[in-house]
């Protein structure tokens, strides 16, 4: 009996945790969701919009007048666009969530890396689906691939077809939430201001758990072979890769999750253990801070992985170190639960 006892309130404990724990304070919950709404999401989804629509309009003047400097320009234009795209990588939901058969946005318009193999058999047979299940031949990554090869490939006009076709696509899908959040979005999202699943606040800080997981699993320790069940590095698998600014663009998803991450300051300073959480998330969100500027500028990340890893195994680590922080101590004093399946194993 004393066994049974002890199992039940082992389980009632575990069941308690994975529901997250009820926070009892008088916090402006709707307040902070209404900052974030308009000092963050909106406004960077806004730029994203405008850049993407430069974007369009530069590679239609690059199919038009086939040159390296219309070439430079358009590749110029997409590295602008895709550090605007890192602002708003952690907001899939809403408009931006999976619906039917599309996924979040971030795995429609940001997949890596991309399919070299399906996109040449796409643009060979003409045959470009954006809607299908390969999100690895489309979006900013599959862009990327195409305009950063040399310029003869494209007096192909079955590679202008399939550029285009990539451009509108990403501006069909990312106009698509822009509006939403200029619409009635944005009020909606505020006024749903409880801690429970499906509430704004569950929704936003899972989501930014997710994209630090992203960061850190999928742009960090993946192409350095620290995932389980790697036995080498795989350079290649870095985001980027053909343009070789995979720095940048982890330097600008990190920027963003932080300032997500100080949107929750004051809520986390009116519970209880949430000042300490701070000082341990700010320390070691410094520790990070510090081994992205070490990183050299060249040569490229997947260089670095494969001749001096030396300094991304060392972001890699303090990442690790800060996943403690931003998931598990957060979600603990906040009371709001992990409502995915991380697969993370840390």
């Amino acid at each position: 009996m004393k066994n049974l006892l002890l199992c039940i309130t082992a389980l009632c404990l575990l069941i308690s945790c994975n529901k997250g724990r009820e926070v009892d304070n008088n916090f402006d919950r709707k307040k902070m969701l209404q900052d974030i709404a308009e000092q963050l999401i909106k406004p960077n989804f806004k730029t994203l919009k405008s850049k993407v629509d430069s974007l369009v309009s530069i590679t239609q003047t690059f199919i038009q007048t086939k040159s390296s400097q219309n070439q430079l320009k358009l590749q110029q234009m997409w590295e602008r666009t895709y550090l605007a795209y890192q602002a708003v990588n952690a907001y899939n939901f809403g408009a931006a969530g999976e619906e039917g058969l599309r996924k979040a946005l971030a795995e429609e318009v940001a997949t890596f890396p991309a399919s070299i193999t399906k996109i040449e058999a796409a643009i060979t047979n003409n045959n470009a689906n954006f809607n299908d299940f390969n999100r690895d031949a489309r979006g900013f990554l599959a862009m990327e691939y195409i305009i950063f090869q040399p310029l003869n490939p494209f007096e192909e006009t079955k590679r202008d077809l399939f550029l285009t076709g990539l451009v509108n696509n990403l501006k069909t899908r990312i106009d698509a939430v822009a509006v939403e959040w200029e619409g009635s979005y944005a009020v909606q999202f505020a006024e749903n201001d409880g801690t429970s699943a499906g509430s704004s606040a569950s929704m936003l800080y899972n989501e930014f758990v997710k994209s630090f997981e992203s960061l850190k699993n999928l742009k960090v320790a993946l192409p350095l072979g620290k995932r389980v069940g790697q036995t080498q590095t795989e350079p290649t698998r870095v985001e980027a890769y053909h343009s070789g600014k995979t720095t940048a663009m982890l330097r600008a998803h990190f920027n963003a999750l932080e300032s997500i991450w100080r949107k929750f300051i004051p809520y986390l300073q009116s519970v209880e253990g949430g000042n300490a959480l701070i000082a341990s998330t700010e320390a070691q969100l410094q520790n990070v801070k510090i081994k992205l500027q070490n990183i050299p500028a060249s040569p490229s990340f997947a260089t670095q992985i494969q001749n001096s890893p030396a300094s991304l195994e060392s972001l890699n680590t303090e990442l690790q170190k800060l996943t403690r922080y931003v998931k598990g101590d957060m979600s603990s004093v906040l009371g709001i639960a992990i409502t995915y399946s991380s697969g993370d194993g840390d």
